[in-house]
C-alpha cells in the first residue's frame, strides 16, 4: 500500500462552478502528480439530503465527470469512480456503524448547522446523522494516508481518525492507518451577489456555460455599493466584482484597476468588461476541451467503469482484512 495515497470525493448535486474549480479541481490536478489519488462521485452522500429527489443523480454524475476531465483530472494519473458502484463502501459503513458512539456523531459541528440551514427538509434521519461514518468508510477502505481538507472540514476528518483508532483497538489489529489532514488553502470565490458562490444561492458562474453567459453574469455582479456615481472614487477591496479580478487578472492590471478605481479614472462597467474578458479567456481552453468530451457519448461511463474495477479490487483487499479481524 502506498504511503502517499489520497482519497477525496464530490457530491453530484448539479453543475460545477468557479468555486468548485478553485476549491477542489485545481487542487486535485496538482495532487495527482504527486500522490496515488482516488477521486469519487459521492452519489450515496447525495442521498443524505436529497433522498426525495434522486432523478438527476445519474445525469449529474456524468456531467460532473466531464467537468473533472475537462479541467485537468486525468484518469491515467488517478482512479475515478462512483461510490455506489463499489459495494465495499456500504459493507464497511455497516460494520463501522456498529462501533461508532452516537455521541460522536451528535457533536459533529455541521450536524445541527445543516439542519438549521436546511430547515425546510426533514433531516432527522439515520443516514444524515451517520454521514461521518460513511465518509470514514470512503476514506479508510482505501487506507488513505492523507485527505485534502480545508480548516472547516477538520472535525469531520477527526471523526474518521477516531473511528479507525477504535476499530484497531477493539479488534487488536492495525488494519486502518489514521489518515492525516492535507490542509489546502483555497481562495474564497464570491458569487454574483457577494455571498459564497453556490448553485443553491443562484449566484454561480458555471464551468460548462457559454462565454456570453459568463459575460452577462459578470456584468451583473455587485460592485462597491458606496460608489454612487461614476465620478466618485471607489474602493476595490469592498467590491464584489473585484474579487474575481484578483483571481484572473495579471498583477500589473490589478494595480492599474486599484489606482483607476480609487481615482475614479475607471468606471465599474469598464472594469467588469475587462474582468469578463480575462475570465472568458482563461476558461476558453477548458470549455473547448469539455465540448470535445461531450461529443463522445459514453465516455464518462467508460472511465467510471474502469475506475470502479480498480477501486473495487483495492477495497476488496481491505475488506478481507476487516473480516479476518472480526473473525466472521
Amino acid at each position: 500500500m502506498s504511503n502517499k495515497r489520497i482519497v477525496s470525493g464530490m457530491r453530484p448535486t448539479g453543475k460545477l462552478h468557479l468555486g468548485h474549480f478553485h476549491g477542489v479541481l485545481a487542487n486535485w490536478r496538482e495532487l495527482q502528480e504527486e500522490y496515488e489519488c482516488f477521486f469519487f462521485a459521492a452519489d450515496w452522500h447525495s442521498l443524505t439530503t436529497e433522498y426525495d429527489n434522486t432523478e438527476a443523480i445519474r445525469q449529474n454524475t456524468d456531467e460532473m465527470i466531464l467537468d473533472w476531465l475537462a479541467f485537468g483530472v486525468d484518469p491515467a494519473k488517478c482512479v475515478i469512480f462512483r461510490q455506489s458502484r463499489v459495494p465495499q463502501h456500504a459493507e464497511l459503513n455497516l460494520i463501522l456503524s456498529m462501533i461508532t458512539p452516537v455521541s460522536w456523531l451528535e457533536r459533529n459541528p455541521t450536524y445541527k448547522e445543516m439542519q438549521e440551514n436546511l430547515s425546510a427538509k426533514d433531516l432527522s434521519t439515520f443516514g444524515f446523522l451517520g454521514y461521518p461514518v460513511l465518509m470514514a468508510s470512503d476514506i479508510i477502505v482505501y487506507k488513505a494516508s492523507k485527505v485534502p481538507v480545508g480548516h472547516d472540514q477538520l472535525p469531520h476528518l477527526e471523526i474518521t481518525r477516531e473511528i479507525a483508532r477504535r476499530f484497531n483497538y477493539l479488534y487488536n489489529t492495525e488494519v486502518f492507518p489514521e489518515p492525516a489532514a492535507l490542509l489546502t488553502e483555497t481562495p474564497k470565490v464570491l458569487g454574483l451577489d457577494g455571498r459564497k458562490m453556490s448553485k443553491s444561492y443562484g449566484n454561480a458562474i458555471f464551468l460548462s456555460e457559454s462565454a456570453d453567459e459568463t459575460r452577462k453574469k459578470v456584468m451583473s455582479m455587485v460592485t462597491d455599493t458606496q460608489r454612487v456615481r461614476r465620478s466618485d472614487p471607489g474602493e476595490p477591496d469592498r467590491c464584489v466584482a473585484f474579487s474575481l479580478n484578483s483571481l484572473y487578472l495579471p498583477e500589473e492590471k490589478k494595480a492599474d484597476i486599484y489606482a483607476g478605481c480609487r481615482t475614479a479614472s475607471i468606471g465599474c462597467v469598464e472594469c467588469k468588461k475587462l474582468q469578463a474578458e480575462y475570465l472568458v479567456e482563461t476558461l476558453a481552453p477548458y470549455r473547448a476541451r469539455r465540448d470535445e468530451l461531450t461529443a463522445k457519448p459514453g465516455l464518462a461511463a467508460e472511465i467510471l467503469a474502469e475506475g470502479e474495477a480498480r477501486a473495487a479490487a483495492e477495497a476488496a483487499r481491505t475488506m478481507a482484512e476487516v473480516r479476518d479481524a472480526l473473525k466472521i
